[in-house]
């Protein structure tokens, strides 16, 4: 009985161990995510931010284009800058597997600079102060959602399944919306993709969360976080400008 108990007592604490153990290195795993993410926007926001401030020049008139300004917003390459984070995307969604995990770095920090200079572009039609108090409230929002997506014990994968299904119809709608020039439309939009990207924040880090694998090499752990930061960064991205469409202050 007492050789039963003494069995017991050490398979408990091996248990106990074992868990301690996943618990850490989840931990771990989730911040190096969010540690990607984070570093993802921060280059994706310096980037924007300074071609900006390069491709404009203020005038008694307002803002005009300094030469390199009409180069990236006004010449085929802007159509080349608009596509080319779309290029790196599929790239690592579908390559990552073959990709060493120092070229899916590269990858990754290249992509969010290319994004960085696709979306200095709202720095035209979006005024300084709301584009930050936007982000503020995006930043405060995707917490949220991402922490109850970390914690929650309810499955939401057959959420996920249907924001996958709005997604797509919301692509459509947009690329339909292009022709129609539809104000109606686009807020319908821009609220639709809120509730979308607000779901997808919190089901992506679930989805992120259930990846962890203790077993994993160093390679495999660290493309795994790059996929999920890829994730979580978009999610944020597109939270921002569905919301910048109601929150953001217009140049005049």
């Amino acid at each position: 009985m007492a050789n039963y108990d003494q069995d017991r007592l050490q398979q408990t604490q091996y248990g106990a161990s074992a868990r301690a153990g996943i618990d850490e290195g989840l931990r771990s795993y989730m911040l190096r995510v969010y540690n990607y993410m984070a570093g993802g926007l921060a280059l994706t926001g310096f980037i924007a931010y300074f071609t900006f401030q390069a491709a404009v020049q203020e005038t008694a008139q307002g803002l005009m284009l300094t030469s390199f300004g009409q180069v990236i917003y006004q010449s085929p390459l802007a159509w080349v800058i608009m596509l080319s984070p779309l290029a790196f995307v599929l790239v690592l969604s579908f390559g990552i597997n073959k990709l060493s995990l120092g070229t899916s770095q590269i990858l990754f920090w290249t992509f969010a600079g290319v994004m960085g200079l696709s979306l200095s572009s709202i720095f035209l039609r979006f005024t300084g102060e709301s584009i930050t108090t936007t982000f503020f409230v995006t930043a405060a929002a995707f917490g949220s959602l991402s922490l109850y997506g970390y914690t929650t014990k309810r499955d939401l994968s057959p959420i996920g399944s249907f924001l996958i299904m709005g997604l797509i119809g919301l692509i459509i709608a947009m690329v339909v919306n292009i022709f129609l020039q539809s104000s109606a439309l686009q807020f319908a939009i821009s609220a639709i993709g809120v509730l979308i990207f607000a779901g997808l924040t919190a089901w992506d880090t679930q989805r992120i969360k259930e990846m962890y694998f203790a077993g994993d090499s160093a390679a495999v752990a660290g493309k795994k976080a790059i996929m999920g930061a890829l994730a979580l960064y978009l999610d944020f991205i597109n939270l921002f400008m569905f919301l910048l469409q109601f929150l953001g202050n217009q140049r005049s």
